[in-house]
């Protein structure tokens, strides 16, 4: 089934957008090539006989010349439709910092402006610098940078032959990144060390009736914990470590202030977002960036002081053949519109370029995110942007996320690209505040048919597809795995208060192998806030896996105060720990999925609230360990219909404690049945259902859950698969 069926505007939309032919009366066209000249006409494709004219040099050259030739046309020529195309010539061209578009360098509807690959060709924009000079020292290929020596250039990513590199780190981790980790990958902590007692006399003079209730007692602190002596005691020197301390969703990455030796604890220049011990005492962790810990091959560490650039080679890497290459650019791309001042970037399109190699430091205080990686910076960002589109474009090997559709962009989309090899997440859309005018509202943008993979390799709790504050955008028929945190986050706001984020449609994506055992506290689609009108339909959901000494790898999860949000149509197996949990939130209603193979209880309700949680109702809910559901099922403040339950190991049925006939007394489940719903394979992953499905006759509808995921070209299909 194609999703776009059921929202016929929005598809004639795209398929103008991306499929028609233009019906513009002119095209003008130029080019870009490294072989060309920023003074030239640009309207050739290669440098002329003479060499006295030819294409432009840089894409900076571009823009600044198509702003000058659309100044220079007639204002009765400006009013005859025309699309400007510049076609950009195979090769790599090198940025130290973004290229900025502002309002002047925009298109209009009748004369929009395209940035386009020339045809068969595959130009890259790299934010990278080749790393030269490397002689062999043992093992070791080493090297050293001027530029890092001199104080002017820090990076936190390297990459060797296209393959990022591991920061030097110990323990090595049983898996590349720390994915579905050993016990063995980190060191632990032995516990937390409080703050600093508050004097007397400013704890009187601060008192509230809360802060009484706490007299005496001291938080632990965010700067220090206690260590065991053989995990950090041993190091000649942790001036350039950077230490990587895991909380429940997110990871703090520190640099370390001091050790006090004798009571064994670590001291951080900055803060972690939570205090340490808050989850357990015990807390995990690892060190990165330290010579003691280059002991592998694909590990680097970088001297800040001395410049000295170190690498362990892996197998097939040959000295003087191997291109090494380090981040310089932390952003490659800003549109950059006013949207308080009612300016705006528009109708501009990038098409098959590759956008390459972005950095984002850890600084002398570290780094740590409340959530999703909310304070990186993306390679390309948005601001005031409208009608601007990215299509068949590649993002990748980049140290931050890779687009950000921010304040006042509206009617913006990315569609079939591929993000892959992120330091942080794919796409974000809107800001963490609501906005303050409409020319502010983040509205209507697309993420369609996009193949986003490798996420959180730096900043772990990234998410494939964030949405904030932002409404009616659409996020569709992408594959979105390997994330160390959530897939797809929509909404922004915690607890009941309003929201600016509504109708937004998550649908007939393919989200899978979320968490790879490493944090907590993730949804293969995660919702926040009251969102009336938002829809999650057609997903196929599974793999998302939770690091086991906690908690919280769910399929779908409605979280704090989610509320007015649709989920149907969903197919979700193999979680760690739930294929729905609802933390809190009202009204919400999941109809007609399939909840299949959670490893913990099937189906989740954590909190007792004075009115109704959800509608759960035509579902099939499939499991073979006896757990049906979990958390508190007591006051009732639930409605429950219609649903087929199967648990293939026999044991007897349990609904919080009671049977199913006094579950059915109690009003719940009243027209449900206890039965097999005749799947074809579920243990091969086929949840097809034969035509004598008790299923049907409770009203479950089958929907083509085949269809989510990359739509296309076979050989763009292909890709994922």
């Amino acid at each position: 089934m194609n999703i776009w069926k059921q929202f016929p505007l929005t598809s004639i939309l795209l398929l103008v957008l991306f499929t028609a032919p233009r019906a513009t009366a002119t095209e003008q066209t130029f080019y870009v090539s490294p072989q060309g000249n920023d003074s030239w006409s640009g309207t050739l494709a290669a440098p002329n006989a003479d060499q006295n004219d030819g294409p432009w040099a840089t894409l900076a050259g571009a823009r600044d010349g198509v702003r000058k030739y659309q100044e220079g046309r007639s204002k009765e020529a400006a009013k005859l439709p025309q699309s400007l195309v510049v076609l950009i010539r195979q090769g790599t061209y090198r940025l130290t910092g973004p290229l900025r578009f502002s309002p002047q360098d925009s298109g209009t509807r009748e004369t929009p402006i395209t940035y386009r690959a020339y045809p068969h060709e595959q130009p890259v924009l790299d934010g990278g610098r080749p790393i030269t000079g490397w002689r062999q020292e043992g093992p070791l290929w080493v090297t050293e940078i001027a530029d890092v020596q001199a104080g002017n250039w820090r990076f936190s990513s390297l990459w060797a032959n296209g393959r990022r590199c591991q920061p030097a780190r110990t323990p090595n981790p049983a898996h590349p990144w720390g994915d579905d980790p050993a016990p063995g990958d980190t060191f632990h902590a032995v516990g937390p060390v409080p703050e600093a007692p508050v004097p007397e006399s400013t704890a009187s003079e601060t008192s509230t009736p809360e802060k009484s209730k706490t007299k005496g007692k001291r938080p632990n602190s965010k700067t220090r914990f206690r260590y065991r002596p053989e995990d950090l005691g041993n190091f000649k020197s942790l001036d350039d470590a950077v230490v990587v301390v895991y909380h429940s969703w997110a990871t703090s990455l520190l640099r370390i202030k001091g050790l006090d030796k004798k009571n064994r604890i670590v001291e951080f220049t900055g803060p972690a977002r939570w205090p340490f011990g808050k989850w357990q005492p015990d807390q995990r962790y690892y060190i990165e960036q330290t010579l003691a810990a280059l002991d592998a091959p694909g590990e680097w560490y970088l001297n800040r002081k001395t410049g000295r650039l170190s690498y362990w080679p892996r197998e097939g890497e040959v000295l003087g053949q191997t291109r090494i290459v380090a981040p310089v650019a932390g952003q490659l791309l800003l549109l950059e519109g006013s949207p308080s001042q009612d300016q705006f970037v528009e109708h501009l399109s990038w098409e098959g370029l590759t956008f390459r190699h972005t950095e984002y430091p850890i600084g002398p205080k570290g780094h740590s995110d409340s959530q999703a990686a909310f304070a990186v910076s993306a390679a390309i960002e948005t601001n005031g942007a409208r009608h601007c589109n990215f299509r068949d474009c590649t993002l990748a090997a980049l140290g931050n996320h890779a687009i950000w559709f921010r304040s006042g962009s509206q009617d913006c989309s990315i569609a079939r690209c591929e993000l892959v090899d992120l330091g942080a997440g794919g796409v974000r859309i809107g800001e963490g505040r609501s906005p303050r005018t409409g020319q502010e509202a983040v509205l209507r943008n697309v993420v369609d048919n996009c193949f986003i993979h490798e996420g959180g390799r730096i900043f772990r709790s990234a998410v494939g597809v964030w949405i904030g504050r932002a409404s009616d955008n659409r996020v569709t028929h992408n594959e979105i795995r390997n994330f160390r945190y959530t897939g797809v986050s929509v909404g922004w706001s915690w607890g009941y208060a309003p929201s600016s984020a509504k109708g937004n449609l998550i649908a007939a994506n393919h989200i899978h192998h979320i968490g790879l055992g490493q944090l907590n506290d993730m949804g293969g689609i995660y919702t926040l806030g009251i969102s009336p009108g938002t829809v999650l339909r057609d997903n196929v959901i599974h793999d998302v896996i939770s690091h086991p000494r906690l908690y919280g790898g769910w399929g779908l999860y409605t979280d704090e105060g989610s509320t007015d949000i649709l989920l149907e149509n969903n197919l979700v197996y193999n979680t760690t720990t739930g294929g729905f949990h609802q933390h809190y939130g009202r009204d919400n209603r999941v109809v007609n999925n399939i909840f299949a193979f959670s490893h913990g209880p099937q189906i989740i309700r954590s909190r007792e609230e004075p009115h109704n949680s959800f509608f759960f109702e035509r579902n099939i809910v499939y499991y073979d360990n006896g757990q049906l559901l979990g958390s508190t099922w007591k006051n009732g403040n639930w409605t429950i219909d219609h649903n087929c339950y199967w648990d293939t190991s026999g044991k007897p049925l349990k609904l919080a404690g009671r049977t199913w006939q006094q579950w059915q007394a109690e009003g719940h489940d009243k027209h449900s049945r206890v039965a097999d719903p005749r799947f074809v394979a579920p243990k091969q992953g086929d949840f097809h259902l034969q035509k004598d499905s008790p299923a049907l006759s409770l009203g479950f509808v089958p929907w083509e859950y085949d269809q989510a995921g990359l739509i296309g070209e076979p050989e763009w299909v292909k890709r994922a698969k």
